[in-house]
C-alpha cells in the first residue's frame, strides 16, 4: 500500500475515535441507609444495598438499577410515595420503557421529569421519580416482586443525570430489606447513592481506539521498513 493512502487511513481512523461520542457506563453503588429502625440507620453499608448503572445510548441515557440480598421495590411515605428518586430539570426530557422483574405492578409503571421537588427521608429533595401508576400496587410490603429496575431517559446525558442535591445525594431507591440484608431485614425505607462511580468504557469506544491504534501502528511498521531498505551503489 502506498505511503499517501497509509497516511490517509491512519487520519480517518484517528478522527473516528476523536469524533466518536463518549460511550461509557458508570456503576453506583446504593450504600446509604434511611431505614428506620435498622441499625445502619443514618450511617452506610459498604457492601450496599444494589447497584445503579447509567450508560449513554445516542442521546438518551438508560438506567439499570439492581438490587441485592433479597431487597425489593416498594412505595413508601419514607421514601417519598415512589420506587426510585434521581435529579432532572432538563427541558424536553421524559421517562420512557420502564420495566420492573421479576414481577411488573398490575396497574404499571410511571416516570416523571421536572417534578416540584420530592421528599425522602434522609436524603433531601428531588425532581424525577418512577413509580407505580396505581399507587396501591406497591404500598410497603404488600408490593409485588421487583428486584430491579430499567428505564431510559430521552433528551440527557449521563453527567447531566448525575446531578446530586442539596444533601449531595444522586438516587433513592426505596426498598423493602431482604432476608440476607441482615442490618435491615424486613423493614423498610430509603437507600441513596452519595459516591462516586466506577466508570467502564462501553465496547464501541475500545474498537474505536483499538482500531485507531492498529492503524498507527501499521503506519508506523511500514514507514521503519521502507527506511531500512538497502541503498543501491552510490555514483
Amino acid at each position: 500500500m502506498k505511503t499517501w493512502m497509509l497516511v490517509t487511513l491512519g487520519m480517518v481512523l484517528v478522527g473516528l475515535v476523536v469524533a466518536a461520542p463518549p460511550a461509557q457506563a458508570d456503576t453506583f453503588t446504593l450504600t446509604s441507609c434511611h431505614v428506620s429502625g435498622s441499625t445502619c440507620q443514618g450511617g452506610s453499608v459498604p457492601s450496599g444495598f444494589g447497584t445503579v448503572t447509567l450508560t449513554q445510548s445516542g442521546t438518551s441515557v438508560n438506567f439499570s438499577v439492581s438490587l441485592a440480598n433479597g431487597n425489593r421495590f416498594v412505595e413508601t411515605g419514607a421514601g417519598g410515595g415512589e420506587l426510585f428518586l434521581f435529579n432532572d430539570t432538563l427541558a424536553g426530557s421524559t421517562i420512557t420503557t420502564i420495566a420492573t422483574a421479576p414481577t411488573t405492578p398490575a396497574g404499571g409503571l410511571s416516570g416523571f421529569t421536572n417534578l416540584s421537588p420530592v421528599q425522602a427521608d434522609g436524603t433531601g429533595t428531588f425532581t424525577a421519580s418512577v413509580e407505580c401508576t396505581t399507587a396501591s400496587d406497591c404500598n410497603g410490603g404488600s408490593a409485588p416482586t421487583m428486584t430491579s429496575l430499567t428505564f431510559t431517559v430521552t433528551n440527557a446525558t449521563v453527567a447531566q443525570l448525575e446531578t446530586a442535591n442539596a444533601n449531595g445525594n444522586l438516587f433513592v431507591a426505596d426498598i423493602l430489606c431482604g432476608p440476607t440484608q441482615t442490618q435491615c431485614t424486613g423493614l423498610t425505607g430509603p437507600v441513596d447513592v452519595s459516591t462516586p462511580p466506577v466508570s467502564t468504557p462501553e465496547p464501541a469506544t475500545l474498537f474505536l481506539v483499538g482500531t485507531g491504534l492498529a492503524g498507527t501502528g501499521m503506519f508506523a511498521r511500514r514507514r521503519r521498513q521502507g527506511g531500512s531498505s538497502p541503498q543501491g551503489p552510490q555514483s
